[in-house]
């Protein structure tokens, strides 16, 4: 009897995976721990091994379908078994008996005579299954010319591959040749990259929730950014004082002192420190769950510090640099990139003196960390050089007014001055 191997579900708070790229081929034999296909969520990517062994008879998605938890992906059984039983809601093409596939010419001739008829509803739209578009997209193939064999009239996947082989109807090309019924003619395929001088890169899963996530943001809030700077002269003596020292304090760097000093400053205000639930409730948080972005190869994860205003500057240290080492591998769990209540954007090693970081929904604020540059001062009269470190309050003006958001980052600016003092307290 065939069985199902299902999509994971990859921590509490995922609902669906998106299928990042098929391993095996149909027809592959397998066995209990192979490898059949990665798959990611919105932050981090897996590989799905088999829990069956033996022949794959379907995959029911394509790669880069989005998939529900504890959905069916691919069918392992024996050569020739029936597994259209197997196949879940919105992959009925794949699990089509495989007889379907196998009907007699005569039978296509006239679903090929009349495809004007059979791919159109009464309302002059097309059905066509998901998987079937997307092929006929990469394909560069217009779907109208397909004969459907799909249910109730629907264009599937292997009616698109019959098309890519076959070419269009005779029928259809007859139909296109009357000038006063022309047809639309197929879409071409892309030009080859050296001709355009450009290439087209679709979009993986994680930058299309990057995207989708900025868009959100800056559409749904009022945001506005505030840019402060501080003498950063007390964190760089204690950077070297900690790297003298050896040890594990050594690791310690001057954006570890900012997450130090951001989650203890936050907690005197509470606004910075919470959610939006909806349009018109806010929800405060007791304790700092302190978000970091992190670039990666797959793009920004922001993986989370769990009450950072309880765990020790040494603990904040070694926590980030775990988390950002598994975010960037991609073995983070998504557990781990959810539930922040602030989150901090440092962009300083990069020479960036200010800029303008997006909240992260649904929090109401973000810290944009910047570089360090040499300003110049007067002292009892005296010119005096000091090296100074420019910080971005991105906050959301709904929940936050410009006031009270200039004073968490002057509070934040003093306890960064005065650092050995805030580790006192």
């Amino acid at each position: 009897m065939a069985k199902a191997v299902i999509m994971p579900k990859a921590g509490i708070t995922v609902e669906s995976c998106i299928i990042g790229k098929f391993m095996k081929n149909v027809g592959d034999t397998v066995n209990v721990g192979d490898v059949l296909f990665t798959y990611e969520t919105d932050k981090a990517s897996f590989e799905c091994e088999s829990t069956e062994s033996g022949e794959i008879l379907a995959f029911f998605f394509e790669e880069g379908d989005e998939v529900p938890c504890f959905t069916n992906v691919v069918a392992v059984g024996a050569k020739g078994e029936d597994y259209s039983a197997l196949a879940p809601d919105g992959a009925a093409e794949a699990a089509a008996p495989a007889a379907a596939e196998e009907a007699p010419a005569a039978e296509e001739a006239p679903k090929a005579e009349a495809v004007a008829e059979t791919t159109k509803t009464a309302d002059g739209s097309i059905h066509i299954s998901p998987r079937a578009k997307n092929l006929s997209e990469r394909a560069g193939v217009d779907y109208a010319y397909a004969t459907p064999t799909g249910p109730n009239g629907r264009i599937i996947e292997r009616d698109i591959r019959k098309l890519m082989e076959e070419g269009v109807p005779a029928a259809a090309k007859a139909e296109e040749a009357k000038p006063a019924e022309a047809a639309q003619p197929a879409a071409a395929a892309p030009a080859p990259k050296a001709e355009n001088g450009y290439e087209d890169i679709k979009f993986s899963g994680i930058r299309k929730v990057i995207a989708k996530s900025m868009v959100t943001s800056l559409s749904t809030m009022a945001q506005l950014t505030n840019h402060h700077s501080f003498d950063a002269t007390a964190i760089q003596a204690f950077r070297k004082e900690c790297k003298a020292a050896g040890g594990d304090v050594a690791g310690i760097t001057l954006g570890d002192m900012v997450l130090y000093a951001v989650s203890r400053t936050l907690l005197n205000h509470k606004d910075l420190n919470a959610n939006m639930i909806g349009d018109d409730t806010l929800r405060r948080f007791e304790h700092v769950n302190l978000g970091v972005a992190v670039d990666t190869p797959r793009g920004l994860m922001v993986p989370t510090i769990f009450n950072a205003d309880q765990k020790s500057l040494l603990e904040i240290s070694k926590e980030v640099k775990s988390l950002a080492e598994a975010a960037r591998s991609g073995a983070i769990s998504p557990d781990l990139l959810a539930g922040g209540t602030f989150t901090v954007s440092n962009l300083g090693a990069t020479g960036v003196e200010m800029f303008t970081p997006v909240i992260n929904p649904p929090q109401t604020g973000i810290l944009g960390v910047c570089g360090i540059t040499q300003r110049v001062r007067e002292v009892n009269g005296q010119m005096s050089i000091y090296p100074a470190m420019g910080l971005s309050l991105t906050y959301d003006h709904r929940v936050v007014d410009g006031s009270p958001a200039s004073k968490f980052v002057s509070e934040l600016c003093k306890n960064l001055e005065k650092f050995t003092l805030l580790l006192a307290k």
